[in-house]
């Protein structure tokens, strides 16, 4: 069972470095929600992260708690909970992806080559699956960023001013002549994970310090106060970390 996996696992907490249970202390919540990140560069971490400012709100009146961990070091901790907001008291950092070994996880592409180095071979893998290969879904799912998702909410507020290099700021209010509104217009999406890309790749040896772990996949568990599983999601491959991709967090309904 997973939980009986995470519950005696430590891992190094951002906030203030110390090594301890990933699910210790924990809060008397009716529910704990567990995610097991890629990257903490990934496309997948920083949307979730993302997700979860979104619904904070939503989360507080289900009675929920989070809890994160990422593969990366501290500091690569410390700059991601800086950009999207994600609490740093609730983020765990792996640096070689062993938790994600010991769950059985997707390491995404395993092509090998002889002549190249293990960097090397990720970076490879990692360009194939971007394309599709041995990552189903990636391809629609970018696409789905481009054209828009009339089942997905409004991502941009109208008001909001994206800062997405290099293009110049763009006011929510744009999208709307992509569309309309009070819903995922065309690019919006798109826009965002620009704004993550150019995040990652100005802060690239801080969010990646060790590169061999670029294609390994994450997931999602959630589970009741006595630790029973209600869900859970194991991701399949790039920007794969939700079953219901016009709405991730449509499982905690």
């Amino acid at each position: 069972m997973p939980y009986n996996l995470l519950s005696q696992i430590k891992r190094q907490r951002v906030s203030d470095g110390a090594v301890v249970p990933i699910l210790e202390p924990c809060e008397a919540t009716a529910r704990q929600l567990v995610l097991i990140w890629p990257q903490l560069g990934d496309f997948d971490s920083l949307e979730y992260a993302w997700w979860l400012q979104r619904e904070r709100g939503r989360l507080q009146a289900q009675d929920i708690s989070i809890r994160a961990v990422g593969i990366g070091d501290r500091a690569a901790g410390q700059q991601f909970c800086a950009y999207t907001g994600f609490p740093s008291d609730r983020l765990f950092v792996d640096p070689t992806a062993e938790l994600h070994q010991s769950l059985n996880l997707y390491p995404g592409l395993a092509l090998k080559l002889p002549a190249l180095s293990t960097t090397q071979t990720a970076w490879l893998n990692l360009v194939l699956m971007c394309a599709g290969i041995g990552s189903p879904g990636t391809l629609a799912e970018v696409l789905r960023g481009y054209r828009g998702d009339r089942r997905a909410p409004q991502l941009i507020g109208d008001d909001e001013v994206v800062q997405a290099t290099p293009l110049p700021p763009i006011k929510g209010e744009f999208f709307q002549w992509a569309g309309g509104k009070g819903f995922q217009r065309p690019f919006e999406l798109a826009t965002l994970r620009l704004r993550n890309m150019a995040e990652v790749l100005s802060h690239w040896k801080t969010y990646v310090p060790d590169a061999a772990y670029l294609t390994q996949r994450g997931a999602t568990f959630l589970f009741d106060a006595q630790g029973n599983l209600l869900y859970e999601h194991r991701d399949p491959g790039i920007l794969g970390f939700a079953a219901d991709k016009s709405y991730p967090l449509s499982f905690l309904k």
